[in-house]
């Protein structure tokens, strides 16, 4: 039985997660990991969990994409099948290495977006598109083994590859920006389903807090998407450095036993 406080703690957890992938298209990974390993939970039961989240917010977003057809089925899920793969690689490499590396390796991802929301604040830059490298038969095969990476990342650390997926999308297939966005989020799911099946199957999956944290999230990020086309790019991208920053300090403190 959840405690009041643990209720509150992971709605406003939902609401935060919600607010980055409203705002950002980003995964919730660099908010659920964090306050999840601060209240008791192991790294890799942080990441499998975070991963159900993933699933939960991203099902209906696809939704929508698939409703309005700007899903490329094929093209999203040869990525999909080679995440899907290195997924399971990733998850049990995570099972059995210690939670030090991973953490650290964590903080280091997190850092890294960090660094780029502050540069794209800078210089904000739209979805481009027209410059498809032409692989011709070769195009399914190449975005299969490109995803296997991404896959492993997802496995390893809890990140999706949401903006991974994006930037392959826009360099292999000939889609429009609603059909590159709607097709990284198949291959997106599909990374993450792999993820969390080989997470769930060694018992590394908090499925009360998952869920509760997703279903808040769907909500908040419902009106926060709304909100993010009433406010300039760059105030975007400079608040979500920030709050990156925050985050890994936060797990960072929390590596050293000091939260």
């Amino acid at each position: 039985m959840l405690s009041l406080y643990m209720i509150v703690v992971l709605l406003i957890t939902g609401v935060a997660v919600g607010a980055l992938t409203g705002i950002t298209g980003s995964s919730g990974v660099v908010v659920v990991v964090p306050v999840l390993s601060i209240i008791g939970l192991s790294f890799q039961d942080s990441v499998g969990s975070s991963l159900l989240v993933d699933v939960i917010t991203t099902s209906v977003v696809l939704y929508v994409y698939l409703k309005h057809g700007n899903v490329s089925v094929k093209n999203g899920i040869s990525m999909g099948l080679g995440a899907l793969l290195g997924a399971q690689i990733g998850t049990h490499l995570a099972i059995s290495l210690p939670q030090g590396p991973l953490e650290l390796g964590f903080v280091v991802f997190v850092l890294v977006l960090a660094v780029e929301m502050f540069r794209r604040s800078r210089n904000p830059r739209p979805l481009v598109r027209g410059n498809t490298i032409n692989l011709g038969k070769w195009t399914v095969p190449v975005a299969f083994a490109i995803s296997v990476p991404v896959g492993i990342l997802t496995g390893t650390l809890g990140a999706s590859g949401g903006a991974i997926f994006t930037g392959i999308t826009a360099l292999l297939f000939p889609l429009s920006a609603q059909g590159i966005v709607g097709t990284a989020t198949l291959a997106m799911i599909l990374s993450a389903l792999s993820g969390v099946a080989g997470y769930a199957y060694f018992g590394r999956v908090d499925y009360a807090y998952a869920v509760l944290i997703g279903l808040t999230s769907l909500v908040s990020g419902y009106f926060f998407s709304r909100f993010a086309n009433e406010v300039s790019e760059k105030k975007v991208y400079l608040s979500m450095g920030v709050i990156f920053i925050a985050l890994g300090v936060m797990e960072m403190l929390k590596m050293m036993g000091l939260v």
